[in-house]
């Protein structure tokens, strides 16, 4: 007689757990700090709220971006968690821009500026004007991450903000029509499977009823803007 096997239990799959090390609780410890004047209540967010946040931040952006190959690589990541202590009371909510999205930027291009210095020293010449596409194309770590998603994630959230809030009366006839093709992208940005430049001219045009020249023109004055807005974010301004 055949043995009745016990059925087989599925394994359940382990759910990834997110990180959560920087939660809209320190979002809102940030804020109260950049806004109380009293040393008492500043020192007490700091302790429990802000300082493991920084902490976990600057080490996931270290290794994210694979600035451990920085000599002493350690005493630099103490040095910058003492260096975000210090300009805390410059973030400002007002500007829109997320504590978290503030503070990965700036951090990220301190470390930069770490990278910069070092490259000096072993006379090697480094483009660091094109950080953002050379720089990271060939030296770090494009790999998808809880940070760089979040950081791109809270750019374009806010840079939609920021074009909401243009004055369109005086476009012109073309120039309105690609802006309104553009909002229209970002509020279907989530139904569309294929985001590249070519395909987003494709859609500009089918949404404008422009052509390829007329769409290129208004553009190009679009990107002004954009250009101004994404140094001011790298920058920490925002």
């Amino acid at each position: 007689m055949k043995q009745n096997n016990p059925p087989k239990t599925k394994r359940r799959r382990r759910s990834k757990k997110k990180n959560h090390y920087f939660t809209q609780d320190h979002e809102d410890a940030i804020v109260k700090y950049a806004r109380t004047s009293c040393i008492r209540e500043r020192t007490e967010l700091y302790v429990k709220w802000i300082q493991p946040a920084f902490n976990e931040m600057v080490d996931k952006i270290v290794f994210t971006y694979k600035f451990t190959n920085l000599p002493n690589c350690e005493s630099l990541r103490d040095e910058c968690k003492i260096w975000l202590m210090t300009i805390l009371d410059k973030y400002d909510p007002a500007k829109g821009s997320k504590a978290f999205s503030y503070f990965s930027v700036i951090t990220k291009n301190w470390f930069i500026h770490k990278v910069k210095r070092q490259q000096k020293r072993n006379k090697r010449i480094v483009d660091l004007d094109n950080i953002s596409k050379s720089y990271e194309e060939e030296f770090l770590s494009t790999s998808e991450s809880y940070v760089s998603t979040r950081e791109n994630d809270e750019f374009w959230d806010l840079f939609y903000k920021e074009i909401s809030s243009w004055d369109t009366s005086s476009m012109k006839e073309n120039d309105l029509k690609v802006y309104q093709a553009i909002k229209i992208l970002f509020d279907s940005k989530d139904d569309i499977e294929i985001f590249n430049k070519k395909a987003i001219y494709l859609y500009l045009r089918e949404i404008t009823g422009l052509n390829t020249k007329q769409v290129v023109n208004s553009l190009k004055k679009f990107k002004k803007r954009y250009y101004s807005f994404r140094s001011e974010w790298e920058d920490g301004k925002l």
